[in-house]
């Protein structure tokens, strides 16, 4: 089944080229089913190629998907326009009395900054307490995760070489429906200064590692019977987005590494590789399906998480 997004977001006819199954929202008034509801906090600077990337991927699954994109009330956001996200957004404080069958949380640039200096800090903790007893099942995803982790279960992040590139990961679950299909090793882009360690997640016992990587390591981690889900890396970029990334700290003087096993023979004149994008969708086809298959039908019967 497709996704259900307004007729005119910027992201519709981009998808419907690729396509991607969506059905605006004037098509969907017909239908007599129940889609999936997701509400997707972006935090991303680059708002429009971030909804983009995240359609694609809900959009690959059979199943409709409902979504309601929020931004940070708290924080005024510098390189989105304004009627962009008054025309496609809203605010956590208009949704908090609802509940949803899922929630992604996505990555932001700020992993440098300790949790307590980030404007919207306070406000992302009230949404990750709400989401315990208003949401089936949330996906941290990169700095989205490291705060959820910390948030939740006191995971702390720690300063790291720059992980910047596609890195091969191994699976250790194959029984959790989030893996069901992977093959044992897969390949997934990182574009992080910042990391949290498997020795921290081993240690609390409501976290299950689900995939790592030998060079960049922790990737995929669950709790809560898949309720909450923590993803350090970006499996959701596209082809480029990582050129874009060291070309415009290049332009800024800030000597970016070269992606690792990105470009052919590492060399940044010749055109990128996408060699990560079928076990994204699979990874998103398989966190929908559990959702569907587990969230009730009345989210009124919503049971809180409790995994401490």
């Amino acid at each position: 089944m497709p996704i259900k997004i307004p007729d005119t977001l910027p992201a519709t006819n981009i998808l419907k080229e690729e396509g991607v199954h969506v059905m605006p929202e004037s098509r969907a008034f017909t239908q007599d089913i129940r889609p999936l509801h997701i509400a997707i906090f972006n935090i991303m600077p680059t708002k429009i190629e971030t909804e983009t990337q995240l359609l694609r991927l809900l959009g690959a699954s059979p199943l409709q998907v409902e979504v309601t994109f929020l931004h940070p009330g708290t924080h005024v956001s510098k390189n989105t326009h304004p009627e962009h996200l008054e025309k496609f957004y809203t605010t956590f404080e208009k949704v908090n009395d609802k509940r949803f069958d899922g929630l992604i949380i996505t990555g932001a640039p700020v992993e440098k900054l300790e949790f307590d200096e980030i404007t919207y800090w306070n406000e992302l903790q009230d949404i990750l307490n709400w989401s315990l007893a208003n949401v089936y099942s949330t996906l941290h995803i990169c700095w989205g995760a490291q705060a959820g982790l910390y948030h939740h279960y006191g995971v702390p992040k720690y300063p790291s070489e720059h992980v910047f590139g596609v890195f091969m990961h191994r699976t250790h679950d194959k029984k959790n429906p989030l893996l069901a299909g992977f093959d044992d090793q897969f390949l997934a882009p990182h574009a992080r200064h910042t990391e949290v360690r498997e020795s921290d997640i081993t240690n609390v016992p409501a976290l299950t590692l689900l995939a790592d990587s030998e060079e960049a390591g922790v990737y995929l981690v669950s709790a809560c019977n898949n309720r909450q889900v923590f993803v350090t890396g970006h499996s959701e970029y596209d082809a480029g987005t990582l050129d874009f990334e060291y070309r415009r700290d290049s332009e800024k003087g800030l000597n970016p590494k070269i992606p690792i096993n990105y470009y052919p023979n590492d060399d940044p004149s010749q055109e990128p590789r996408v060699t990560w994008r079928s076990h994204a969708n699979l990874f998103m086809t398989n966190w929908l399906a559990d959702v569907y298959q587990k969230t009730p039908f009345d989210l009124g019967g919503l049971e809180p998480i409790r995994g401490k």
